[in-house]
């Protein structure tokens, strides 16, 4: 019952017990599925808890709903004249009574601090606590999420991840459906482009090579430098003039993080057309010292 509406020794000898059940039924209480209600807990049984949410409306918690955790001891999360509060789950039934929950609160709130670091393109932490060969359940916040095998950077034994931390970012969050999917590799990505500049030197390893480029792996991040950043020289071969693991030093030139691109170029490092495939040794001892020519070069451009 609303303290507000209680009778005390200071209500005027005019004003009957009538009179206040009367302000009582004229107070207007609505009691929504889904609407947040602040109570006191009132009385503890065996099946839960009983909330005084105001007016003539009684309402309970089942033991099951008290919290997101089991709960052996009622007291402990529902302490005796706790004012807490509470999310309504069923509205009053026949009896008048509304039945409260504690845990679908605590999941509410959960998914809304995802969504909103969803929305600010946050990274956040989360334990795996099992695989199937699709990918890696994981413990998110509290709540159940999965990591498809192409968006880890381990996929090769999934097993061995169990109980590991993992930074990720976010590939959907639907708190309708309950379903929440994630990203490590996105998220490894998303890390290495903020420390990354057009302009800057970097060093890698040829990871991959195709007719129209390199693929350089640059240790949390892939570049690739295109055919015609490879040199100011005509290449017939890229396969006759490189090969997978030769380290390379190369200038950064675009990142386009929406795409997951970093464009990079050996072409400005060179003096001369056909340096770098004349004398590639040289090219990547002097790389540091041409940097700050190719990076005019670009500002130029």
């Amino acid at each position: 019952m609303n303290p507000e509406l209680t009778p005390s020794p200071e209500t005027p000898a005019g004003f009957s017990q009538d009179d206040f059940a009367k302000a009582l039924e004229n107070h207007d209480y609505t009691f929504q599925k889904g609407q947040i209600v602040r109570g006191r807990v009132a009385v503890h049984s065996q099946e839960g808890a009983y909330i005084e949410i105001g007016g003539k409306a009684t309402a309970f918690v089942p033991l099951q709903e008290a919290s997101l955790k089991a709960v052996s001891d009622l007291s402990a999360v529902l302490p005796l004249g706790e004012e807490l509060e509470f999310l309504i789950t069923r509205e009053q039934n026949d009896e008048g009574q509304v039945t409260l929950s504690r845990r679908q609160l605590e999941v509410k709130r959960m998914w809304d601090e995802l969504l909103e670091k969803q929305e600010n393109e946050q990274a956040i932490q989360v334990r795996v606590t099992g695989s199937n060969k699709g990918g890696v359940t994981v413990d998110a916040l509290g709540l159940r999420g999965f990591i498809p095998r192409s968006h880890l950077t381990r996929r090769e034994d999934l097993n061995a991840l169990q109980g590991e931390t993992l930074t990720v970012s976010f590939l959907e969050v639907n708190p309708d459906s309950r379903k929440l999917v994630l990203s490590e590799r996105l998220a490894t990505q998303a890390a290495s482009f903020s420390q990354l500049e057009v302009g800057q030197l970097v060093e890698g390893k040829i990871a991959n090579i195709k007719p129209f480029g390199l693929f350089i792996d640059l240790g949390s991040a892939t570049g690739l430098i295109h055919i015609k950043q490879i040199s100011q020289s005509y290449i017939e071969s890229l396969f006759s003039t490189f090969e997978i693991g030769q380290p390379i030093k190369a200038i950064v030139i675009n990142i386009d993080e929406g795409k997951g691109r970093i464009s990079l170029s050996t072409r400005i490092l060179e003096n001369y057309p056909g340096e770098l495939l004349e004398n590639m040794e040289e090219v990547m001892a002097s790389a540091a010292a041409r940097r700050e020519r190719a990076v005019k070069s670009l500002e130029n451009a």
